[in-house]
């Protein structure tokens, strides 16, 4: 017997699918699909907002060169607070991390688009990079004296075996925590959004309620997408103050 369909067939999970756009249906490795097509239009949006937008550098921003500033300085404040003048050595990096996490999460509130924040593919490899690059640079500036971070000198002699097990395994669960954190909060909100819309869609007239409640949880959203990305982008500055200074 086949399924019977209802107009409450909600499936708030079919959004973050990913389907190939071009040659053939079978998803391949080399598959251009919705993800990437989402990426790229990302970083369209991201080179007008900050390279075509302020190229005049005008003594009176506009909006793009305003908003371009704002952004700079901002990221530029939170490095300088949490690592230091010499964490700036690393500002293009974290900006751009910042910038392409925040764009994403973003563009993804827009009807019919990709959320490609919400993938562990994407948010595991920018977790992987920022773990990999805070060891090497950890070790590269500070040699063996890196490993201070996981021996807690001011501690009991008798506990810094232990501590040293748990700091041990706080350090390599980084990446993981670091990665489902941004990951499951995009996809978790998008997926409210969508079950409020499906029930809206479903009762027609009387559909007020769940429009209230999309209203609702998508101006959360709003927020918890920037939120999110500052939350990445902040745990990566504390993870290189901890490669820059170890023994603090």
């Amino acid at each position: 017997m086949s399924e019977e369909k209802t107009s409450f067939n909600i499936h708030p999970m079919d959004q973050f699918v990913i389907e190939p756009l071009l040659m053939g249906d079978k998803l391949q490795w080399y598959s251009f699909t919705n993800q990437t097509l989402w990426m790229l239009i990302s970083l369209v949006a991201i080179s007008l907002v900050f390279i075509v937008g302020p190229r005049k550098h005008q003594l009176i921003p506009g909006r793009f060169q305003s908003v371009a500033e704002l952004v700079y300085f901002f990221i530029r404040d939170m490095i300088v607070e949490i690592a230091g003048q010499e964490g700036l050595r690393y500002f293009p990096y974290i900006f751009t991390l910042f910038i392409f996490i925040l764009f994403g999460n973003v563009l993804g509130l827009l009807p019919y688009s990709f959320t490609y924040t919400s993938h562990i593919a994407i948010t595991g490899f920018l977790a992987l990079t920022v773990f990999l690059a805070v060891t090497i640079i950890g070790f590269v500036k500070n040699g063996l004296g890196f490993l201070k971070l996981f021996w807690i000198g001011s501690a009991p002699l008798a506990l810094r075996p232990v501590l040293l097990i748990i700091e041990l395994i706080s350090y390599f669960v980084r990446p993981i925590s670091h990665s489902i954190r941004l990951a499951g909060n995009m996809m978790a909100g998008h997926a409210v959004i969508k079950v409020f819309a499906g029930f809206a869609g479903a009762m027609g007239i009387g559909a007020i309620a769940p429009i209230f409640a999309i209203t609702a949880v998508y101006g959360l959203e709003m927020l918890v997408v920037v939120i999110q990305a500052y939350v990445f982008t902040i745990l990566t500055c504390v993870y290189l103050n901890d490669a820059l200074h170890p023994g603090h």
